[in-house]
């Protein structure tokens, strides 16, 4: 007879941080060396922590720079399952456009091996995750000269 699979839901919080550089935009994106890997800043809140908040903190970690929110992207689901502890998990990340306002790329934490501004369709190209490609591709009807939209208010 075989148990019942325990399931957990996680949420984490993250950024698609721009900037404007000579008319082409570019973004950040965050890797890891092994298993080799681009994503977006994001992670999981502190207790009382806003999604905002949240997402704001983890991109400040883990890109070193200071970022203000512009709006609300969208979010990503996904499943993984962790043999270890025989856990599905149920994850939804709620990702923000973000603009950087000071700091510095070589501040970044140790959770990333490299952190880099790659023009849209590098980045694009780079990042691991399709949902990810997909909340790029989507931040970019949401920036100033880049689309036709402006991001929906943070409330």
């Amino acid at each position: 007879m075989s148990q019942k699979q325990r399931v957990e839901k996680l949420v984490s919080a993250g950024g698609v941080v721009y900037r404007d550089n000579g008319g082409r935009a570019e973004v950040i994106i965050c890797g890891r060396a092994s298993p080799r890997t681009w994503g977006l800043p994001k992670g999981t809140p502190n207790p009382g922590e806003s999604r905002e908040q949240t997402a704001l903190r983890e991109v400040r970690e883990e890109t070193g720079l200071e970022v203000e929110l512009e709006g609300f992207i969208g979010s990503v689901e996904y499943r993984f399952y962790r043999s270890a502890n025989s856990v599905q998990y149920d994850k939804t990340v709620y990702f923000y456009l973000m603009s950087p306002t000071g700091g510095d790329l070589s501040l970044h934490d140790h959770e990333f091996d490299e952190v880099h501004w790659l023009p849209v369709p590098e980045a694009l190209e780079a990042l691991t995750y399709d949902n990810e490609v997909k909340i790029v591709e989507k931040s970019l009807s949401l920036v100033p000269g880049e689309g036709v939209s402006r991001p929906d208010p943070i409330g």
